[in-house]
């Protein structure tokens, strides 16, 4: 599990107390959705997703809490009272991008729980036409479809504290191993380009990290210590990969529940 020993109980963004099973129910319009294990019957061929056009989203913007500052508006995590802007373009992203949900990670020592780092998930809002066009199916998985379209998502991870690159990178190893059964050379391949992008590094509080899922089989790593990134440090290009790490924060057991949750909550608010 990614920073072992971090608490697993957290106080949802947008929602009321913290869901208590692994369970998800949204609602969007007259239809319930309930998300429990969003990755059961996955593949991680080529085939992933089908080949299809996908139309201009014609949701309006999603709405939040915000303040501003200058021509930016941000969304605050209360836990942390990190700000994360409300769209933002990132390298390799040909649309920009919406912030849905806000959560946080922390770690515990002893009875203390030390927060270490703050996330937000954004996504290019086209994929609310792909979601609305699930409602009717009984089976539909909120999370499995997020991740299944070929367009943009990004997380983006905001560390409170200093935290070493190989500490990072082994804990973040630690939860996605587990989650690949049988490892190919691909995927061997790309964890070492993911593990060379962080373990010289020192993660200073304040840095900036993104992880962008272009499609299920290709995602982007970014690193700033100086606000948004102007390029990439690294292209992962494994279908194996890029899924386990998608699990990790939004499959049957998230290492941020509150981040989950949150995220959840933005969509259902975004397709009324």
């Amino acid at each position: 599990m990614l920073m072992t020993g971090f608490a697993q109980t957290a106080t949802p963004v947008w929602l009321p107390p913290p869901i208590k099973s692994n369970a998800i129910k949204t609602r969007f319009s007259t239809n319930t959705f309930l998300v429990a294990n969003p990755f059961q019957g996955f593949t991680t061929s080529s085939d992933l997703y089908p080949q299809k056009h996908y139309k201009v989203c014609n949701h309006l913007s999603l709405k939040a809490t915000a303040a501003s500052v200058g021509d930016t508006d941000f969304t605050e995590e209360p836990a942390t009272k990190v700000k994360f802007q409300t769209s933002l373009s990132l390298p390799g992203c040909s649309s920009s991008l919406s912030l849905l949900g806000t959560g946080y990670r922390e770690k515990r020592f002893a009875i203390v729980g030390v927060k270490v780092y703050a996330a937000g998930l954004y996504v290019d809002l086209s994929i609310l036409d792909e979601l609305d066009a699930t409602k009717g199916e009984s089976d539909a998985s909120l999370f499995d479809l997020i991740f299944r379209v070929p367009l943009g998502k990004s997380l983006q991870i905001v560390l409170v504290r200093d935290v070493d690159g190989k500490t990072f990178w082994d804990a973040l190893d630690d939860a996605i191993t587990p989650r690949i059964k049988s490892p190919t050379t691909i995927d061997e391949s790309a964890l070492s380009t993911f593990r060379s992008t962080f373990e010289k590094r020192a993660l200073k509080k304040g840095t900036f990290i993104f992880l962008t899922w272009l499609n299920p089989t290709k995602m982007l790593v970014s690193v700033s210590t100086e606000g948004m990134p102007s390029g990439t440090d690294a292209t992962i290009d494994s279908s194996n990969v890029t899924l386990a790490l998608f699990d990790v924060f939004f499959g049957g057991e998230p290492v941020s529940p509150s981040l989950k949750a949150s995220v959840a909550s933005g969509l259902a608010t975004a397709l009324k």
